[in-house]
C-alpha cells in the first residue's frame, strides 16, 4: 500500500512533459490542492511528508553538488597554475636560458634547482600516480583537462540553480498545502458552530 502511495505521489509531483536533470526529478507547481491530493490518492499529512522528504533529498544532492563544485574551483587554479609552468619551460628553453626554481623538500625546507634545457615534465595524475611527458604533450593534456573541468564547473552551475528552482517549488507546494488544510479545517470549524 505505501509503495503504490508512493508512486502516485511521485507521479503528480513529477507529471509527464516536466523534465529531470541528470536525475533531479523536476516539481511540479501545484495549483488545485484539493485535485493533486485526489489525484495523488494522498491525505494532507502524507503528502506533505512525502514533499518535505523530496525536500530533504533535493538538499542532499545540492550538499553533494556543492562539494563537486568547491572541488573543481580548487582544481581550476592549478591547472591554469601547471599551463603556465609548462609554458615557462618551453619559453626559457626556446631562449636557451636555464630556470631557477625553488622546490619544497618537507615542511618548511626548500632546495633550489637549475633546470637546464628540459624536454619533459612530470604530472601527477592522482593516486599515486605520476607520468612523464613531453612539454608539447603536457601542454595539450593539461588544456583538455582544463577545458573539461571549466565544462563540468558550467554544467553543475546549471544543476544547481535547478535543484534551487525545485527546492523553491517544493517549499511553495507544502506551505500551499498547509495553508489549504488551515483553510479546510476552519471552514469545518465555523460551519460546526453555525449549526
Amino acid at each position: 500500500m505505501a509503495a503504490a502511495t508512493s508512486s502516485s505521489a511521485v507521479a503528480a509531483s513529477t507529471p509527464q512533459g516536466v523534465p529531470e536533470r541528470r536525475g533531479i526529478p523536476a516539481a511540479s507547481f501545484v495549483e488545485d490542492v484539493e485535485t493533486y491530493l485526489r489525484q495523488a490518492g494522498l491525505d494532507v499529512n502524507s503528502a506533505l511528508a512525502f514533499l518535505q522528504e523530496r525536500l530533504q533529498q533535493y538538499k542532499m544532492v545540492e550538499m553533494k553538488l556543492l562539494a563537486q563544485q568547491r572541488e573543481l574551483q580548487a582544481k581550476i587554479p592549478d591547472i591554469e597554475k601547471c599551463l603556465g609552468i609548462v609554458a615557462t619551460l618551453q619559453a626559457k628553453k626556446a631562449l636557451g636560458e636555464a630556470l631557477i626554481a625553488d622546490f619544497e623538500l618537507s615542511e618548511g625546507i626548500y632546495s633550489r634547482a637549475k633546470i637546464e634545457d628540459s624536454d619533459s615534465v612530470c604530472l601527477w595524475l592522482g593516486a599515486n600516480v605520476m607520468l612523464e611527458y613531453s612539454c608539447d604533450e603536457a601542454n595539450d593534456l593539461l588544456k583538455k583537462n582544463l577545458e573539461n573541468a571549466r565544462a563540468s564547473l558550467e554544467v553543475l552551475v546549471g544543476d544547481l540553480q535547478f535543484l534551487r528552482d525545485q527546492q523553491t517549488i517544493t517549499q511553495v507546494t507544502i506551505a500551499r498545502i498547509f495553508n489549504w488544510d488551515v483553510h479546510q479545517r476552519r471552514s469545518k470549524q465555523s460551519t460546526i458552530k453555525e449549526t
